[in-house]
Order: C-alpha cells, then sequence, then structure tokens
C-alpha cells in the first residue's frame, strides 16, 4: 500500500511556487498509508540539463524530508509517495521519454509492487514516445494493463498525468487552490490539509493531465469496484473516497455490528485508532457506555502494515497500554477494525484481563480476513490468516476472547453505501472482481 500526491502551479508566477512544502504536508496526511519508505521529485526551471529532480529513502515523511538541500529541491511542479514497503521508492525513466512515476495499489504486470510500476512506467514512456499524445498515450495503456492501481506521472516537459484502473479499486482524488494549483492525492485529507477544495474524483478508467495552460481529460469503459478496505482500515477518518465519507460508514459499521452481534457488556472500547468511531457508534445504538481503553506511548504507529511480527507486536505494546479504571471488574466489549493472524489481539485481551477486566468479548468492524489481496494491500499469506480455517468459537479460544464475532458482508455493503457488485471485496470472500472486456 502507498499514498500518493501530486502538485501543480499554473500561471505566469507559478515559478515562486515551492511544490516541495506543499508535498511535504500532502504526504504527512497521508502517512497512514505508508511509514517505510518517502520520496520526492520536483521539475525545476533553473536547470534543463536536470529538470526532474530526486529524493528517496527509508523512514517517516519528516526524516526523509529533513535531508533536503533546499535550493536543489525547489521547483513548481511534484510528485510524492509513502509506501508500506521499503525501499519502495518513486520510479524513475529516463528513456524514450524521460519521467518520474509515483503509485498506489499494483498493477498485474509483475509479483513485486515495485517492478511492476517500474514496466507499467517504462511501458508509459514508450507509448507517449509512439503516440506524441501523453494523454492518449496513457489511456491506452490502461485499457491494456489489468490490476488494481492509482498513479501520477511527471514528464520532463512540465506534464503530469495521473490516473487509476479501469475499476478504479485504489482512490485518487483531486483538487485545487483557486486557479493557480491543482492537487491530486490519494486521499482528500492531503488535499485539505495544504488548503485545497476538493473538487471530485478521476474516474475510474479515467486519466487527467494537467500542463502549463489546460487540465484535461479522457477515459475508458470502466467497471466500478472500489477498495471496501479502504473505507474499513485504510483511509484516515477525515477522508472522502470516492464521495463517500470514511467518517459516515465507519460510523455505519459501528452500528450494524451492534444490530448484528449484540452482547450483554458494562462498557465498550475501541482499539486506536480505527476502531474508536465503531466503538462510539456500537455504544449510542446499544447503550452501553464507552470509554477510552488504551493510552500510547511514543509516535503513532500502524501496527497492521508494519513488515515483520516483530514490529506489529512491539508496536502493539507501544499504542495499547490498557487504563485500568476503563476496564477493572467490567465485563468488557473490544471492538477492532480487523483481526489478520491473531498473535496481537490475543495480546491485547490478555492485557485487558491483566489489568482487572472480568469478561472480554471481541467484535470486528469487517468480515473475516481469507484471502491476499492482488492489488498491493500488505495481506499475509493465506494459511497464516486465522479467519480463513477457524471457526468464531474457536478463535474466540485461541485469544483468550469471552465471545467473537465479526462485521457480515452485507453490513459492510451497506455501512459503505453501495451495492456489492460495485465493490471490491476480494480479501474476504477470496472473490475478485473480473475486469470488463
Amino acid at each position: 500500500m502507498a499514498g500518493i500526491f501530486g502538485f501543480y502551479a499554473f500561471g505566469d508566477e507559478r515559478v515562486n511556487w515551492d511544490s516541495s512544502k506543499f508535498i511535504y504536508y500532502g504526504l504527512s496526511a497521508l502517512q497512514g498509508r505508508g511509514q517505510e519508505s518517502t520520496s520526492l521529485v520536483i521539475y525545476t526551471h533553473h536547470d534543463n540539463t536536470e529538470p526532474l529532480r530526486w529524493i528517496s529513502g527509508e523512514g517517516l515523511v519528516d526524516e526523509v524530508f529533513g535531508k533536503i538541500k533546499q535550493d536543489y529541491m525547489k521547483g513548481f511542479l511534484g510528485i510524492g509517495q509513502v509506501s508500506a514497503e521499503k525501499r519502495d521508492y518513486a520510479i524513475k525513466v529516463e528513456k524514450p521519454i524521460e519521467l518520474a512515476l509515483v503509485g498506489d495499489g499494483k498493477p498485474a504486470l509483475h509479483d513485486n509492487r515495485q517492478k511492476s510500476f517500474q514496466i507499467f512506467a517504462e511501458m508509459l514512456s514508450k507509448k507517449i514516445s509512439e503516440l506524441r499524445d501523453p494523454l492518449e498515450a496513457t489511456k491506452t495503456l490502461i485499457r491494456e494493463v489489468g490490476g488494481g492501481y492509482s498513479f501520477i506521472t511527471l514528464t520532463k516537459d512540465e506534464k503530469m498525468i495521473c490516473g487509476r484502473d479501469i475499476q478504479g479499486i485504489k482512490p485518487l482524488e483531486v483538487g485545487a487552490i483557486g486557479f493557480d494549483i491543482g492537487a491530486v492525492a490519494s486521499e482528500s485529507s492531503a488535499l485539505d490539509v495544504i488548503g485545497a477544495e476538493q473538487s471530485g474524483f478521476v474516474k475510474p478508467g479515467e486519466t487527467v493531465m494537467f500542463d502549463p495552460l489546460s487540465i484535461e481529460k479522457r477515459h475508458i469503459k470502466n467497471k466500478t469496484a472500489y477498495c471496501s478496505f479502504e473505507y474499513v482500515y485504510l483511509a484516515r477518518l477525515d477522508s472522502y473516497l470516492n464521495s463517500i465519507s470514511v467518517s459516515n460508514v465507519r460510523d455505519m459499521i459501528g452500528q450494524r455490528l451492534s444490530e448484528e452481534n449484540p452482547v450483554k457488556a458494562e462498557v465498550v472500547i475501541g482499539v486506536p485508532n480505527t476502531a474508536i468511531p465503531f466503538s462510539m457508534s456500537y455504544s449510542k445504538n446499544s447503550g452501553i457506555p464507552v470509554k477510552y481503553g488504551f493510552t500510547r506511548t511514543g509516535r503513532h504507529v500502524r501496527s497492521a502494515i508494519k513488515p515483520s511480527q516483530f514490529d506489529r507486536i512491539v508496536g502493539v505494546q507501544l499504542k495499547l497500554n490498557p487504563i485500568r479504571t476503563s476496564v477493572d471488574g467490567k465485563e468488557i466489549i473490544l471492538i477492532d477494525d480487523s483481526v489478520v493472524r491473531g498473535n496481537t489481539l490475543r495480546s491485547t485481551v490478555y492485557n485487558l484481563k491483566r489489568k482487572g477486566a472480568k469478561k472480554v468479548h471481541v467484535r470486528i468492524g469487517s468480515p473475516p480476513l481469507i484471502s491476499r489481496c492482488p492489488f498491493g494491500t500488505e495481506v499475509p499469506p493465506e494459511d497464516e490468516l486465522i479467519g480463513k480455517a477457524l471457526s468464531n468459537d474457536e478463535i474466540a479460544e485461541i485469544i483468550g476472547a469471552d465471545s467473537f464475532a465479526y462485521l457480515s458482508i452485507d453490513g459492510l455493503c451497506e455501512s459503505i453505501g453501495l451495492p456489492e457488485s460495485s465493490l471490491c471485496l476480494g480479501c474476504f470472500t477470496g472473490k475478485y472482481p473480473e475486469r470488463p472486456t
């Protein structure tokens, strides 16, 4: 998984804008989509021999941008990426057309996400050279290449081109600051933080090109299949994806969870941060009080997307220290967004009981994860997924809970407000959307 951001300045005074500052804030808002690698590519008019300039490195946005030499990386156009994979950087192609590309998801060109986007970028460079029409070249490439992906590319001749796969599996939102600035991002919250007004989203199968004088779009026949896991876990609470509020979806998930899986208890607590809205809505609908159940040590860590089990366990320990007064002597409803292997959830239940909880009933705000994602989301092999083979009662026994239940597929679709046919639910069903011909 990755978060991508593009900045484009228009007008006679555009050389005065410093794109790296806007991209810094945009990528910071997308940090939850990837904390292992960061990249920045800018276009500068100062040097015709090296108009596209790169900086990439392992670590958070703050850490990588802290290494930037401001004069060297100053330019009025730019793109950036954060990734949940180590050494997953912006793609560079030198010939036949020099361009840089950042991407979310994965084109169906290689098992490895980075290599897949490298092939995609090389194909795009070649097609632009052959067709001499960047927008038509991009449209043709999207028609030919399957998978679930969104991307932004910056060319040597000042064009920024973005697009989504034909089913729109990965999101891409568009915004503007007046008539001077155009911006594109994986989530609308990244547009908010730079002061841009969200104007819509790149539609499935659509390409959008920014050049110094205009914005032009083209699209091909599509069939919508938005990633449902974006609404459950991946996206920020304050984002809109495809004109759907993530906050509203998570409120509905909590409500549906309380209707589908009621249980008598004294307090509801949510696992920070994603499941907090689920717990608040569950509480409101059930009438059971909600409390903060945990405090965090150190900076925010998205433990579920950390690359190793050690990192995930440490991440949970850092962020999930139970508050004794919230749980001591009480029957607890513990709500989490998803469960992968069950190791971290077992640790959480153990810590709650160690702090005095009489009973812990676990409720999950998504259906069971049973299948890997071919579109770049970090879901482990199927034989490691606890929901693949075990019943709810068996999972409850393994994690030490007194009861355990998931949200249903119908409950998730109704919470998002779209029919099953308009969503990618593959990680929950094992059935991935068929690409239209």
